[in-house]
């Protein structure tokens, strides 16, 4: 793709990285196959190739944007199949999250947009603020169908079918703290607590926690963590995404300077997409840089990480068929496309692929209150083809796809790593027959 950028605009670093990617693109469409919303809506601006046309001539223009780029932005999931599908390499991860920080600073939304996107960000990064939100949530739950019919309500509405009925009490497992190896040593990981995970699902990071310390690893929630910054780095809350990323990777650097990390675990691959992305998000950052590179070099998926350890097979204790619905992030942001199938064969499941399985389940992040209608049709067809496999439970390795998942679903849906820590001795996973 041919671009006029001055050279006053290349000096901005954003639009330089922007520009590169942009000239990658050779308009060959393959990405439209396999983008969600170009397969439900039939727009072509609804397609990667398309949002690359509004985002060039946007950036390009040095304009601010207007409603129709916003739209079609928004709408987009960055589920990034496209990646995995362009023969030209086109990273547009770091495109359409350009393009998101530039329509955070040049667009003025409509009052009850900006508002249920500054309470998301206010809100779900904090575990005490979440945990409180969902006590409300709860008891107001059984509106949801009177809140759906006020003005702007759908959105509010998606958020309370989303919520659980009963919020989960706190968990060791959500640190801080250290847990002993309970085996001869083998390792030391950080494992990334998280902000939303922890409070809607604590049985994954304390099956985690299980499975990892009876193999031998110690295993440290570090001290300062906070949120990763991925939910607000994806509406373009730029700032926001990197005050609080950077109090995690001063946390975890703490920890590689003293006691040392072999590796930096992380259970909801959404996180692990972005922390993977540090390295390039403080790039220009003096003070950053090469911390947010040395955190970045070891995170790992926690199924990367048991991988390393050579687990022997092993038997559940009972046999089940295992619906594997790889999570967008997995399998597109980190192209982790067949190690957690691997570890869940080797612990002696049977194991279903998920017929499109490359479509997103709708969850995205903030996606499915942000997009409820479109999200709505993504998850009723990803359950309809889990369906089609008749599992006995669905496994993931992402904490939205749960949730996106679990109503409607039929069968369990829980964690990858839940079923892991199963067969290899540890507790039975909650709700499994």
């Amino acid at each position: 793709m041919q671009t006029a950028f001055s050279p006053a605009q290349l000096e901005d670093p954003d639009v330089r990285e922007s520009e590169k990617i942009l000239r990658t693109c050779v308009h060959c469409g393959f990405c439209t196959a396999t983008c969600p919303t170009y397969v439900l809506l039939g727009d072509e601006l609804d397609s990667p190739r398309g949002r690359i046309y509004l985002i060039k001539d946007m950036l390009e223009g040095g304009k601010p944007a207007n409603e129709e780029v916003v739209k079609h932005v928004d709408r987009c999931l960055s589920c990034l199949s496209c990646m995995s599908t362009c023969p030209s390499g086109v990273h547009y991860m770091h495109l359409v999250d350009h393009a998101r920080a530039h329509i955070e600073e040049t667009y003025r939304r409509p009052f009850l947009d900006r508002m249920m996107r500054s309470v998301i960000a206010a809100v779900l990064p904090h575990r005490n603020r979440f945990r409180l939100a969902l006590a409300g949530a709860a008891l107001a739950k059984p509106f949801a169908g009177l809140v759906a019919g006020l003005p702007g309500g759908e959105r509010m509405a998606a958020m309370l079918r989303l919520a659980p009925s009963f919020p989960a009490g706190r968990s060791a497992a959500e640190g801080p703290g250290v847990f002993a190896a309970a085996a001869p040593r083998r390792g030391r990981v950080a494992l990334l607590s998280g902000c939303v995970q922890p409070v809607l699902d604590p049985a994954i990071n304390e099956a985690t926690v299980r499975l990892l310390t009876r193999l031998g690893v110690e295993v440290v929630i570090a001290k300062g963590e906070a949120c990763c910054g991925s939910l607000a780095h994806h509406m373009g809350k730029s700032d926001a995404a990197h005050e609080s990323a950077k109090r995690t990777i001063d946390a975890w650097i703490a920890e590689m300077d003293g006691p040392g990390l072999d590796a930096i675990v992380i259970t909801a691959s959404g996180c692990g997409t972005t922390i993977k992305d540090y390295g390039f998000m403080f790039r220009d950052d003096p003070a950053y840089a090469q911390k947010a590179a040395r955190v970045s070099a070891i995170a790992r998926d926690i199924t990367e990480y048991l991988d390393t350890l050579k687990l022997a097979p092993a038997r559940p204790p009972q046999p089940m068929t295992v619906a594997y619905h790889s999570a967008c992030s997995m399998q597109h942001g980190q192209q982790i496309k067949t190690t957690p199938k691997t570890l869940l064969q080797k612990a002696g499941f049977t194991v279903r692929d998920v017929p499109e399985g490359h479509l997103c389940c709708g969850s995205a992040g903030t996606y499915n209150m942000l997009q409820p209608a479109i999200s709505a049709r993504l998850k009723a067809r990803k359950l309809a083809n889990i369906a089609k496999v008749a599992p006995d439970v669905i496994a993931t390795g992402n904490i939205g796809c749960i949730t996106q998942l679990a109503s409607g679903a039929g069968v369990p849906v829980v964690h990858t790593i839940e079923l892991l820590d199963w067969a290899y001795g540890g507790e039975r996973p909650a709700g499994l027959a």
